[in-house]
């Protein structure tokens, strides 16, 4: 574990809005995904609580429900092919300038499940035809309606009939019907919602990165965009001063200018869902979560939780939560021993969850 590693892992927890001196006062979820452009949120529970870790206390489950009902937030299928929060003034752009990509990382799949460009037109304006007027249909209404006009839209092929919709923002979330998600029509959900120049648009995407995710590499960027490194490269000589380059090790790190971050007291833990930012959004620097080299001597199994500990900036373990009666079950995993006052800490970011969700917290952990 260097000393240069982690301080470029001090400089990123803090970049993502998860330690010490946070990068913005965010006034709500809205500021939340637009300081990073867009969440990845494929398991919508988990991702309000990773939108809440970065509003602080007070904030809780239904905030975010309500939030996510007006508007504030999307949920819809940009950058990679999986969910992602979107702030509703971003999503137009967002999907302008990444969908073509998409698109193409889903060829293989429109191919297997036979989705020509010819059916594919078809579906989205039926389903936009459908939704129009406010009408937000659930998944399975959708796949009624196409199948009453003669589509077999059921499983993954109803799936990618909705993900090619999204990306050419034909539908986009709506609010929740109890339980259940929506589907709304794209342009009554975010009427407002900008379009940019294609060179404009590359250099926000990439400014937002590096700033909300940074010390990041341009091949962490290419993992977490899709784009091509021909554009990553256009968009950093767009951006000016608005990012400066550190050298460690031979690669080349980018983040937003500015002092070094005041750290958090130590030990803070943080009890991250297994698609928090933090976790998802590297790929070539993801060692940077893990300089002890604690994770590869902890495999993943079908038993081991899914969430992640973090002590300070280092994984540390995986945890899981369970709601019953009251109470909020925090289960967890452990890669080594903590000390009391980690253990503390660990109970410390519990009682936050339980906050989150107004449950009260009861901790187990376990050595693996």
């Amino acid at each position: 574990m260097t000393v240069e590693g982690l301080g470029l892992a001090c400089r990123r927890i803090c970049s993502v809005g998860l330690g010490g001196v946070r990068p913005a006062a965010f006034a709500g979820p809205a500021e939340v995904v637009g300081w990073f452009g867009a969440l990845q949120a494929q398991d919508y529970h988990p991702a309000k609580w990773a939108v809440a870790q970065r509003l602080g206390p007070g904030v809780t489950d239904a905030d975010l429900d309500r939030a996510f009902d007006d508007g504030a937030i999307l949920r819809t299928h940009v950058l990679r092919p999986t969910w992602h929060f979107v702030a509703r003034a971003d999503l137009r752009w967002l999907l302008e300038l990444t969908a073509p990509r998409v698109h193409a990382l889903n060829g293989y799949a429109y191919r297997r499940g036979e989705l020509d460009g010819p059916l594919l037109r078809r579906t989205a304006d039926l389903i936009a035809d459908a939704v129009a007027g406010g009408n937000h249909l659930t998944r399975t209404e959708i796949a009624a309606l196409l199948a009453r006009h003669g589509i077999v839209a059921r499983g993954f092929r109803l799936g990618y009939i909705l993900i090619h919709a999204e990306l050419e923002r034909v539908i986009c979330s709506g609010p929740l019907r109890g339980a259940l998600h929506t589907y709304a029509l794209f342009e009554e959900r975010a009427p407002r919602a900008a379009s940019l120049e294609r060179e404009a648009a590359l250099a926000e995407l990439v400014r937002r990165f590096f700033a909300s995710h940074g010390p990041a590499t341009a091949k962490d960027l290419a993992w977490w965009s899709s784009l091509t490194r021909a554009d990553i490269a256009t968009g950093l000589s767009l951006v000016g001063e608005a990012l400066e380059s550190t050298d460690a090790d031979g690669v080349t790190y980018w983040s937003a200018p500015g002092h070094d971050p005041v750290p958090a007291a130590s030990p803070e833990v943080r009890l991250l869902q297994a698609y928090d930012e933090y976790i998802v959004g590297y790929r070539q620097s993801k060692y940077l979560l893990d300089l002890g080299g604690l994770t590869p001597a902890a495999p993943d199994r079908p038993a081991l939780p899914n969430g992640v500990v973090v002590v300070d900036t280092q994984v540390a373990g995986r945890w899981k939560r369970t709601v019953r009666g009251g109470a909020v079950m925090v289960e967890a995993v452990l890669y080594r021993p903590f000390d009391a006052a980690e253990r503390a800490a660990l109970q410390a970011a519990a009682d936050e969850l339980g906050a989150f969700l107004g449950a009260r917290a009861v901790v187990s952990a376990r050595l693996l």
